[in-house]
């Protein structure tokens, strides 16, 4: 039987998903105008790069809290159904997404934790490999993106469409790991749901 605080994270899934959906476009939006500042630079064109890059920074923000929040209603659910700690807990759930270095690694072990812990109860197939997956277009993202900052002009364009490809198949691959976690929490918490007794005739 559930404890009452164990809820479905189906309502936190479709926020988290939407968010991503729109920092992947905000993030094109913002490669594209200030490539177009890089090759034509104007002051319409800054204003342009400028404005893409503020509607970028709160997308992606926005996306970034609504995947905790949701991430954070997934261990609950997890602890509270498997009753052991799942993955890391309070504020450092939260901060090691930050840590340089330290990030490359360590919010894929804890996506990972919730996921297995989650299959283990729902009694469904885990898919490390689709987490794997995520995470390792994610950072190839990332490393793209610095190394845009750092090369020169000519090659700085390439590496700037190959990482917002990137960016377009990690939003993908997040969407697909978000749906897969919440339908594993919520096959567990319809499995340990107690059984309404049938009414008497």
């Amino acid at each position: 039987m559930t404890r009452p605080d164990a809820k479905s994270p189906r309502l936190y899934a479709g926020f988290a998903q939407c968010a991503i959906v729109v920092a992947a476009v905000a993030d094109v939006y913002r490669a594209t105008a200030v490539r177009a500042h890089v090759v034509h630079p104007t002051d319409a064109s800054l204003k342009e790069s400028g404005f893409a890059s503020m509607v970028f920074v709160y997308a992606m923000t926005a996306a970034a809290v609504l995947f905790l929040v949701w991430l954070g209603r997934c261990r609950r659910n997890a602890q509270i159904l498997t009753g052991a700690s799942v993955g890391a807990s309070g504020v450092w759930a939260v901060v090691a997404w930050f840590i340089p270095v330290l990030n490359w690694w360590f919010p894929r072990q804890f996506v990972l934790d919730i996921e297995r812990a989650s299959a283990g109860v729902s009694q469904k197939a885990s898919k490390a490999a689709l987490v794997n997956a995520w995470w390792a277009v994610w950072v190839a993202h990332l490393v793209m993106g610095a190394v845009a900052l750092t090369a020169g002009q000519g090659t700085a364009i390439l590496f700037v469409v190959v990482a917002e490809t990137l960016t377009i198949g990690a939003a993908l691959l997040a969407i697909c790991v978000i749906e897969h976690l919440t339908r594993l929490q919520g096959a567990a918490l319809r499995a340990a749901a107690p059984v309404e007794p049938l009414a008497h005739a």
